[in-house]
């Protein structure tokens, strides 16, 4: 039942009726130019027409639809036409138009949601992060179900570290849309991030039923169920990313990743096609996963560049005000996710034993996943402070950070997974470095140094670091001279190992392995009667596709030995079983080159251009066994067969090798701690001193 009450006229049913609400010819009025501003001018239309359906004697609401009528062709459309245009600019790429045109529009139309939200999304692209925030909340303030604005906003949030608040936006968005697809993959990276890996799997798993052709969201299903050993699963994941985007170097390169951790050699192919495209250019990949594939420095700076450009959106830099005085101790910040029993903590831990606790002030900063255990225990005990930042923002890991009043911020942990270089942007201290975890570059303005030696970063290839080198005068790596090697009683049978044959040795991730290297372990099989090559099990699949091609090399598969983890004493004991250890080329032996050396094991490398090809060749150069050192891929082949075939000359480099361990710096860990030390001190001079990070060369 309609109730009419004079010219003014009152409205209480239809549309409105049904809300129980009464409204004035002057409230409708308002609505409709909220619309009309909103570019839902078709709405406005309606909204009047039902007004004089009710009131058909209201000449206010007659003559306002007539004006608007006359007018929509004028206003309405060119709104919705800007619009229109703005978006197709945002999805050229051209974002910077998009934003002056969305900035323009909101100054016209300022209760226009969509304006906001194109605004937003197109500072968000330009790294103006507070803009864009700002322009998000207000289209959901004037939308508040607008689930395109509250996916963006969610993906701000998550690109700003703010987890929590990422969450909570990005579900109200899925409420909002239940098919918006990219609400479900970027939630999907948000669980992913706070290692919650099966909620954030069923996520991305989501997001592809909702767009079948989902390129980034099979590329992201690809990195969890990698993250979760699902190593084949994984890499159909980024085989369907690669159908979907024939240019999607970022799934390419991680399915090529996955091809080298499986030893299936068929993405060499793959790789060289692409080889000067793949991440060097404007779209980024990890730059880690091509270290295997090309010794090649200058793409991987390539490589490096285009992921800091693509992945860090320089905030505003801190003022930390005018450098201080010489004082007692210099404040030293390690970041890292390997806090526990790890690789890298294992060759820190005599560095962290041999600090200098008068002089420096040691905090460590872990963002990895908590991990009980006696390398965790040990550290503690040995630093000042120990900060676990895991799952928290980025901001809030730089607030903490900041709290220390930190002179050096040291990453340990680059271009790995599990690493947040991002953070280093923000400039967590006045100086800050990149030491041990990543053998590169890491491509940025934000990192000061590299800790480095002449081995693996030669003179000639200095162009290809962004960062200024600190050159220790022995290997770059720590070592600790303290490790255990246990004290059991196994035989070589219980290794697999043949009593008598000549054991040739690589524990180097498999991925590492190229056919480069295993053509001549092949050889070297074929050519010394009884003898076994004994590696590292990575997986079932690497094992079985390495058989196969020893196979198709004349050589018995089941010369082939393969050794399971064990914990590192019992990792280090075993290798008294081997005889030599054959290094890979693109990406040496780091830790397992130290294992093997400390446990007595001669290591052969080839030395290649890139720092991941010349680690070993350093530690080789910091334990004074230089022979070992090839010159050339037949020199390496000619050293080792060498050796297989005179038992003298190996029992003499064995016995030098025993000697040399206690004797040279390699494993003279307070040697190497006070050349660190001293390279601290000296980049902090710098600073202290108003002069740009330079070269450091440690005598």
């Amino acid at each position: 039942m309609c109730r009419r009450s004079g010219d003014a006229g009152e409205l209480c049913c239809g549309l409105f009726g049904e809300r129980g609400l009464k409204l004035t010819f002057d409230q409708v009025a308002r609505r409709a130019k909220k619309l009309v501003r909103d570019g839902e001018v078709g709405q406005a239309v309606g909204l009047y027409q039902e007004f004089l359906n009710a009131f058909p004697k209201n000449e206010r609401a007659r003559k306002a639809l007539a004006d608007l009528t006359a007018q929509r062709q004028d206003q309405g459309r060119p709104l919705q036409k800007r619009l229109e245009e703005v978006v197709s600019l945002f999805a050229k790429g051209q974002v910077s138009q998009s934003f002056s045109g969305a900035s323009a529009l909101v100054e016209e139309f300022p209760d226009a949601a969509m304006a906001w939200n194109i605004r937003g999304a197109s500072a968000f692209r330009l790294g103006l992060l507070d803009v864009a925030e700002d322009s998000l909340k207000k289209s959901i303030v004037l939308r508040p179900d607008f689930a395109q604005a509250l996916s963006n906003l969610g993906t701000l949030y998550f690109h700003q570290g703010k987890m929590d608040a990422a969450c909570e936006t990005l579900v109200a968005a899925i409420k909002a849309n239940p098919d918006d697809a990219e609400a479900y993959n970027t939630l999907g990276g948000v669980l992913y991030k706070l290692g919650r890996l099966d909620a954030a799997e069923a996520y991305f798993v989501q997001a592809v039923k909702a767009n079948p052709k989902y390129a980034e969201a099979y590329n992201n299903l690809g990195t969890v169920l990698f993250d979760k050993g699902k190593l084949t699963a994984a890499q159909e994941g980024f085989a369907f990313a690669c159908r979907m985007r024939t240019d999607y170097w970022s799934a390419l390169s991680q399915k090529l990743y996955i091809q080298a951790i499986l030893c299936d050699w068929s993405g060499i192919t793959e790789f060289e096609r692409v080889a000067d495209r793949i991440g060097t250019r404007d779209q980024a990949i990890e730059p880690f996963t091509m270290l295997s594939y090309e010794d090649d420095p200058k793409h991987q700076l390539q490589r490096s560049q285009a992921y800091a450009r693509t992945n860090f959106h320089k905030p505003p830099q801190p003022v930390f005000g005018k450098p201080k005085e010489k004082t007692a101790k210099l404040k030293i910040g390690y970041f890292s996710a390997d806090f526990h029993n790890h690789a890298t903590v294992s060759l820190m831990m005599g560095l962290f034993k041999h600090h200098d606790r008068s002089r420096f002030e040691i905090h460590a900063f872990s963002y990895g996943q908590v991990q009980q255990g006696q390398t965790r225990d040990r550290l503690l005990g040995l630093v000042d402070s120990f900060e676990n930042v895991f799952g928290v923002s980025d901001e809030e890991m730089v607030e903490r950070a900041r709290q220390k009043d930190l002179d050096i911020a040291i990453e340990l942990k680059g271009y790995t997974r599990q690493g947040r270089t991002a953070v280093f942007a923000y400039k967590l201290a006045p100086v800050q470095m990149n030491y041990v975890g990543y053998p590169g570059t890491l491509g940025t303005d934000f990192i000061d140094y590299i800790v480095a030696d002449k081995v693996v970063i030669p003179q000639e290839c200095k162009d290809c670091y962004t960062e200024k080198v600190i050159y220790l005068p022995d290997s770059y790596q720590p070592n600790d001279n303290c490790r255990e090697i246990a004290d059991t009683k196994t035989t070589r049978a219980d290794f697999g190992l043949p009593d008598d044959g000549f054991v040739f040795c690589c524990f180097n991730g498999n991925y590492k392995i190229t056919p480069r290297e295993f053509d001549i372990w092949m050889r070297l099989l074929n050519k010394v009667e009884g003898s076994v090559l004994w590696l590292f099990h990575s997986n079932d699949w690497a094992v079985n596709n390495l058989r196969r091609e020893a196979k198709a090399r004349g050589v018995d598969p089941d010369r082939l030995v393969f050794a399971q983890r064990l914990v590192e004493k019992e990792h280090l004991a075993r290798q008294k079983h081997a005889d030599l250890f054959l290094d890979t080329f693109n990406v040496n032996a780091h830790t397992t080159a130290s294992d093997a050396l400390w446990a007595g094991l001669p290591v052969i490398t080839r030395p290649g251009k890139q720092f991941a090809a010349r680690v070993a060749a350093s530690l080789l150069h910091a334990v004074g066994m230089t022979e070992l050192v090839a010159r050339s891929d037949a020199d390496y082949e000619e050293i080792a067969l060498d050796l297989a075939l005179n038992p003298e000359k190996l029992a003499d480099i064995r016995r030098k090798l025993a000697e040399n361990r206690s004797t040279h710096p390699l494993f003279d860990s307070e040697r190497y701690t006070r050349h660190l030390e001293a390279a601290f001190t000296q980049a902090y001079d710098l600073y202290r001193e108003g002069k740009a990070a330079q070269d450091i060369e440690i005598k």
